[in-house]
């Protein structure tokens, strides 16, 4: 049995903190805990923020206030995904069913594997 993605409408719902259906459990795990679990981080902020940032582009008055309050508002918003990464993550696994730690556990234990890989083919290479 492979890993069920969520659709696109469902990702959206899971991006601003919505529960997944049980099948995607494994899915979320995976999200959390990839070499690239900080860019998915990023692209769930980015959603969240992309609708304020359409609004305060319409407001009306002068565009270059109007664009750097969009670009401070995004370094802002990007600062506090960042600075909570860690813990939206855990939050994320747990509230699909896996256990307190897990999600940390993992990307532990994916970093060491990385890790040891690396090492064994510097070592194969001065060989």
């Amino acid at each position: 049995m492979g890993m069920s993605r969520p659709n696109p409408l469902q990702w959206v719902w899971y991006a601003y903190g919505g529960k997944l259906p049980d099948r995607c459990a494994e899915w979320v795990l995976h999200d959390v805990t990839c070499r690239t679990w900080v860019l998915r981080q990023l692209a769930r902020a980015l959603m969240q923020l992309a609708p304020l940032c359409v609004v305060v582009l319409l407001l009306p008055g002068p565009l270059s206030i109007r664009v750097w309050a969009t670009v401070l508002g995004l370094l802002v918003g990007l600062f506090y995904s960042v600075s909570a990464m860690v813990e939206t993550a855990e939050h994320r696994a747990i509230k699909h069913g896996h256990a307190p730690g897990l999600a940390r556990e993992t990307r532990e234990l994916y970093r060491d594997v990385r890790r040891e890989t690396k090492w064994a083919a510097r070592r194969r290479r001065e060989r």
